[in-house]
């Protein structure tokens, strides 16, 4: 190769150092950026096609190489909608790429990111740092399941919640073994149960029974509170449903010990307005207390209306009803709560530890709004990267494959890969390097400064 071959491959050497303080200072500059991954520099010789006995060391090329699979430490963040990937994967987001009326347009094309610095802008869309708009599928807020399959840029800041109507009341207690109404007196037997010779229309009759409002008075005295809860018919219309129990029968007086269970449906009805009606079931209990009656943990209520609001068919589901001994002489309401709710609007959003994006509404509910799948490619070293930290396909990278291993974890941000130590180490080798191929151009200078002094 002689002396001008060695001054070619020095000055190779130095262009190729260059091009790794080139990427040693990009990592250094962005060792604070969210996400960042470093690039690294890979040398490769370049050999000559000689013969083995004449081969020298030849020259060297500077190639790029990606570490985008490096994970970079995540960090917690006080922003609820900032996200960081925990392990493999890409967020899908997409770029604007103008407006139509207020609208905005997005390219056709999906890029993808690990930058999740996401936060709501002036449209409702969930957008990062670097301006990239993230996109997910939409979930329907009353099945909690997906709505198709297909990607868009997610706009939630406008979000309504629509009213439900409710639908199914739990309810679990422990009715006392022997009530203390107003009217009960231990020294007077069966004052404690619930007396129809006492009412104009008898209130127990199965699955008609009522309570007109000439008799409230004396049902009040005769029962014992059971609890309310407040339900909603389909326009989000709230309705106040009080229960109250009334034991009619007693083991003690030869019989099975048996409640039955009312609910208020006028709060002030006179004369002959129904005040209060009859669930319609006998619940009876055995000697230890456990239901035995209905066999059934589930007890229709047809036709619910409280004080003009229509609440339609409702279910009453059991959850753990049982009769003890209790000095109180009270029912104990462990479990009363039921499945509808109003119309609300988003007030805040979040990410749950699944990955969805929630949303907390002024009804006073929280529903996951969104699901945000990850990515990952075959080969996501080869993606090609944009500004912003964001990545597009390539056809060495693979297509993007949903189902990434990864997590994501919500008020989080994953941070740069680039250590500064490892950097600053590549940074004295390579000025070394460098150094060094400078020597090798001087000295190949003053070898071709004799050889020309040879000829003078």
């Amino acid at each position: 190769m002689g002396v001008f071959g060695a001054l070619n491959t020095a000055v190779n050497g130095l262009q190729s150092q260059s091009y790794a303080l080139q990427n040693i200072s990009g990592n250094i500059a962005n060792s604070q950026t969210i996400a960042y991954k470093s690039i690294d520099t890979s040398f490769i010789n370049m050999i000559p096609d000689l013969p083995p006995s004449q081969q020298t060391a030849g020259g060297v090329s500077a190639q790029s190489r990606s570490t985008n699979g490096v994970q970079g430490a995540v960090q917690n963040a006080n922003v609820a909608t900032y996200m960081a990937i925990s392990g493999d994967g890409f967020f899908a987001v997409k770029q604007p790429t103008g407006t139509s009326g207020t609208s905005l347009q997005f390219a056709g094309t999906d890029l993808y990111t690990r930058r999740g610095d996401f936060s709501l802008d002036q449209n409702g869309y969930l957008v990062n740092g670097s301006g990239y708009y993230l996109e997910g599928i939409p979930v329907d807020p009353k099945t909690g399941n997906p709505v198709g399959s297909a990607l868009a840029p997610l706009q939630l800041g406008s979000s309504f919640l629509a009213a439900t109507a409710s639908t199914t009341i739990n309810y679990g207690a422990n009715l006392p073994s022997y009530p203390k109404t107003t009217n009960s007196d231990t020294t007077v037997a069966q004052s404690e149960l619930l007396n129809p010779a006492d009412f104009g229309t008898d209130p127990t009759t199965s699955g008609t029974g009522t309570v007109v409002g000439s008799d409230v008075t004396t049902f009040l005295n005769e029962s014992l509170d059971a609890g309310a809860v407040t339900a909603y018919d389909a326009s989000g219309q709230a309705a106040n449903v009080q229960f109250r129990w009334a034991k009619t029968d007693a083991a003690a007086y030869g019989g099975t010990d048996t409640w039955q269970l009312f609910y208020q449906t006028d709060s002030t009805a006179t004369g002959a307005t129904v005040g209060w009606n009859n669930v319609g079931t006998d619940f009876q209990f055995n000697s230890a207390g456990t239901l035995t009656a209905p066999a059934s943990t589930s007890v229709a209520m047809a036709g619910v209306s409280v004080d003009g609001v229509s609440l339609g068919a409702l279910t009453l589901q059991l959850n753990g009803l049982t009769q003890y001994a209790d000095s109180s002489g009270a029912v104990t309401v462990n479990t009363m709560q039921q499945d509808g709710y109003p119309a609300g609007q988003l007030q805040t959003i979040s990410v749950t530890k699944d990955g969805r994006i929630a949303g907390t509404f002024t009804n006073g509910k929280t529903v996951d709004l969104a699901e945000v799948p990850l990515y990952h490619f075959a080969s996501p070293d080869n993606l090609k990267a944009l500004d912003g930290g964001a990545y597009q396909a390539t056809g060495d990278s693979g297509t993007p494959l949903a189902g990434a291993s990864g997590k994501i974890v919500g008020s989080s941000l994953e941070g740069s890969n680039a250590d500064i130590a490892d950097q600053f180490t590549k940074l004295i080798v390579t000025q070394q390097a460098y150094s060094a191929n400078t020597k090798v151009i001087t000295t190949a200078q003053a070898m071709s400064q004799e050889m020309l002094n040879m000829l003078r």
